[in-house]
């Protein structure tokens, strides 16, 4: 008795000092423009810091124009028309910036120039099917009951935490349809105990961001829906007790804090968000209150690589990805000229 009393001592004492779990997991979004030489850099950095998957937030070619990328590269193929360029630029997408990732895990989230005519919500569902319904996401489908194979906004449960898609692409959004699926996951994530976070990511951020200017405040449906769904989240964080987080890209800037807003202090508490447009599109200037957020950063690529604890905190650090860092391949394929103009000029102000 005496030797498993020490024998339990000296196990608790290990597992008290014992490391805490972490894992992770690699956002961003807005891989138009140069994303076919920006996102293999980034697929790399991905893969050493050991994420478990990447998750795009949307707007994976430009659709209205010819990324430069396309039309600019070296080894030419260039379109003879921006109709000849719409025909093959989401299967350009799919070789150049996804199968970088090779066998890890890539989610694809929808954005509003994935639905820029001639290009449709349903056109993306087919030609993105494959990750549209990745085993998670026709896995979870299962398990709820509900939701729709091949559908825009999906959510997913992985190792304690319920990884959320929201498709604000276009104005109707977000419909009826999508606000009772959501309310539905929270509700269930609002009862599951093994559910410690909820990590919720969209192309254009919530409304009454530091970002607001280009969110969805710029239509009505948006504002009333976004509003209902960050008060939604406010309730599963505080009544809940869940750790929320809340991702977005659309502008093309790295910002923490965008929630820090009076708007936001004032009308329910601020919640932990981030935009992260940073994948290869045409760079913005940062708005007028960025200062708010404590970090923000324009004239940059990256992504954001996100560490999960086993309590459901997440850790969020944004990784810089230099023109030294795309792989001498992508150089050779697309030309250095062309890499070193993705850095230097695709911008709304130069270096």
């Amino acid at each position: 008795m005496k030797l498993q009393t020490i024998a339990c001592a000296v196990f608790l004492c290990i597992a008290a000092h014992a490391p805490a779990q972490t894992w992770n997991f690699a956002v961003s979004g807005d891989s138009r423009n140069c994303g076919d030489i920006v996102m293999p850099a980034i697929a790399d950095d991905v893969k050493k810091n050991d994420a478990q998957f990447y998750w795009h937030m949307g707007d994976f070619r430009a659709i209205y124009a010819i990324d430069e990328d396309i039309s600019q590269r070296a080894t030419g193929g260039h379109p003879s028309s921006t109709g000849a360029y719409q025909r093959f630029a989401w299967r350009d997408a799919i070789d150049n910036q996804i199968k970088p990732f090779g066998d890890l895990p890539f989610f694809a989230g929808i954005g509003n120039h994935e639905t820029i005519p001639p290009m449709t919500r349903d056109q993306f569902r087919k030609v993105f099917a494959k990750w549209l319904d990745a085993p998670p996401l026709r896995d979870q489908r299962k398990q709820d009951g509900f939701g729709s194979k091949d559908s825009t906004f999906y959510h997913w449960h992985q190792q304690g935490v319920d990884f959320i898609y929201l498709d604000n692409a276009s104005e109707h959004e977000f419909d009826p349809e999508q606000m009772e699926w959501l309310h539905k996951v929270l509700d269930a994530d609002s009862k599951d105990d093994s559910i410690k976070a909820v990590v919720v990511g969209m192309h254009a951020a919530l409304p009454n961001s530091l970002a607001a200017g280009h969110s969805m405040n710029n239509w009505k449906t948006g504002e009333d829906s976004g509003d209902e769904v960050y008060k939604a989240l406010l309730s599963i964080q505080n009544d809940a007790k869940k750790h929320v987080y809340v991702l977005a890209s659309h502008s093309h800037f790295y910002m923490k804090n965008i929630f820090q807003t009076d708007y936001w202090e004032s009308n329910g508490g601020v919640l932990p968000g981030w935009i992260v447009g940073t994948s290869g599109a045409h760079r913005y200037k940062l708005p007028p209150d960025a200062n708010k957020a404590g970090d923000a950063k324009t004239n940059v690529y990256g992504y954001l690589l996100a560490t999960v604890h086993d309590d459901g905190k997440i850790d969020f650090k944004f990784k810089e990805i230099k023109e030294s860092a795309i792989p001498q391949e992508v150089e050779s394929r697309f030309g250095t000229g062309l890499v070193h103009w993705c850095f230097e000029a695709n911008s709304d102000q130069r270096r």
